[in-house]
């Protein structure tokens, strides 16, 4: 526990409500209130866990809902309609739930959701949605998120994604799960980016990245697939066969799209073992609205 030097008498303590912890302002709540910094602001009506911390000169608006164990470090301000799960680590001088850098925004009613055990580094930003999309933007769980990373509205991210150094995701962009994105790349607005694919550094990401691909480059090409991602996430020898056929088929054999989605949803029968792996494939290429890196 960290033991912050006592809160004077008129901030904020918790009280117990079903199934959260609301702050008002009236007397102190010492084991709780020990927790936060007594130079933080936690406005009213924002709803921490107890077992919340809040590190000096962070600022915590009223619409913001922190579930047990997550830690807030110094200097970061949570705002807007926005929801945090459990275990997370915020670092310092992080913006989380700020209005979308849209210019059609018109203070809607949009969310922010962010999961569980999330590490989220210095400098972050991450921003509302729009009601021009769903309205929320969403951070699953177990991801790793570098300094500096930008978050745009309406992105969704998955879980157990790596997201490194100054990446920068604009407006509505999809990242599945275990997806890697190296330092210094920036994915265009509505670009969608598949399971366990790996975005190299520098990148200029500007279509969509396929299930299990390495990418890199600017303009992007894909370099392979992603074998030893795949291996370490427990993906025996016939899944890993299956998905290199994939990616010969769509990038090493010359078929044209169609020709190498129709030898690819054939995989399914001639390897059972791999039948999800595929799905996932044909799901994708039948889904991209801006048509995939070749």
């Amino acid at each position: 526990m960290v033991n912050w030097p006592s809160r004077p008498n008129f901030c904020a303590r918790f009280e117990t409500l079903p199934d959260r912890l609301t702050v008002n302002f009236r007397d102190q709540g010492q084991q709780a209130m020990s927790l936060i910094h007594p130079t933080a602001i936690v406005e009213p009506g924002a709803e921490l866990d107890s077992s919340v911390s809040v590190g000096p000169y962070s600022i915590v608006r009223s619409q913001v809902r922190v579930d047990a164990g997550t830690t807030i470090g110094a200097h970061c301000v949570i705002e807007g309609r926005t929801t945090i799960g459990r275990d997370n680590r915020i670092f310092q001088f992080c913006s989380i739930g700020a209005v979308p850098q849209d210019k059609k925004y018109r203070d809607e009613p949009t969310e922010l959701r962010i999961g569980d055990r999330n590490t989220i580094r210095e400098f972050c930003t991450f921003n509302l949605g729009t009601a021009q999309d769903s309205g929320v933007t969403r951070v699953g769980d177990d991801n790793w998120v570098m300094a500096y990373v930008h978050i745009a509205h309406d992105c969704q991210v998955g879980s157990q994604a790596i997201l490194a150094n100054n990446a920068t995701l604009a407006g509505h962009v999809h990242l599945g799960d275990w997806v890697i994105v190296g330092g210094l790349t920036g994915l265009h607005q509505f670009v969608k980016v598949g399971p366990h694919a790996m975005i190299g550094f520098a990148s200029a990401v500007s279509q969509d990245v396929p299930p299990f691909m390495m990418v890199d480059g600017n303009p992007l090409a894909v370099r392979g697939f992603n074998a030893e991602g795949l291996r370490r996430r427990g993906f025996g020898p016939e899944r890993i066969a299956a998905v290199k056929q994939m990616h010969r088929l769509l990038y090493r054999q010359g078929n044209t799209l169609e020709q190498a989605r129709e030898a690819i949803a054939e995989l399914a029968g001639s390897a059972p073992e791999a039948a999800a792996d595929v799905a996932v494939m044909t799901q994708f290429l039948a889904s991209s609205q801006r048509g995939i890196v070749r």
